[in-house]
């Protein structure tokens, strides 16, 4: 069992990573460079397993991937939970994420929402919210994307593996934020 596992996780990053993934993801490393650059910052969330890989590329963001460079701005939406519980009170839990966003983003920003079916209501909600603000909009999803959202750029894991997709989800955090971060010292 456990080589088999190995051998799914290997073909899905084999298969996800081809040249235009690639090509994507520096691309998306570029445009949060300029975000940075014009004080603009990450925004990004998910559901379960979603929301703390969220809370772990926001963290690579703030602290640091590889080298020692100034804290890049990223939030986290899945760690006030006050902020959650007050939202999916008073307005239902598909609203979690588009009240923050509405307070939280400027067309400077970049939003990324992570959703390994990409069904997720709330992932989707806020995504549309951070359109109609201006924001960059990147969706992590699995091989079938996010659905009724027009993303800037869609990164999918080519998978319809739960824990396939997240590890993929990871590596395109990392590969991300180690871009993004070359400029800084």
């Amino acid at each position: 069992m456990i080589k088999s596992e190995i051998n799914e996780h290997q073909t899905v990053v084999n298969e996800t990573f081809d040249d235009e993934m690639i090509a994507n993801i520096y691309l998306v490393g570029k445009i949060i460079d300029e975000a940075f650059k014009n004080n603009g910052k990450v925004i990004i969330f998910g559901n379960g397993g979603s929301a703390a890989d969220a809370q772990h590329i926001s963290a690579e963001f703030i602290s640091k991937l590889k080298k020692n460079r100034k804290s890049l701005p990223a939030i986290a939406l899945t760690v006030d939970t006050s902020a959650l519980t007050a939202i999916g009170n008073d307005y239902g839990y598909e609203d979690l994420f588009s009240r923050q966003i509405s307070s939280l983003c400027s067309k400077q920003d970049i939003v990324i929402g992570i959703s390994t079916s990409g069904n997720s209501k709330n992932v989707i909600k806020a995504l549309q919210e951070s359109n109609e603000i201006g924001a960059k909009t990147i969706g992590f999803s699995g091989v079938d994307g996010i659905k009724g959202v027009d993303l800037d750029f869609d990164l999918r894991a080519k998978s319809k593996v739960t824990a396939r997709i997240q590890e993929v989800h990871i590596m395109f955090g990392h590969l991300i934020c180690g871009q993004a971060e070359l400029d800084y010292v």
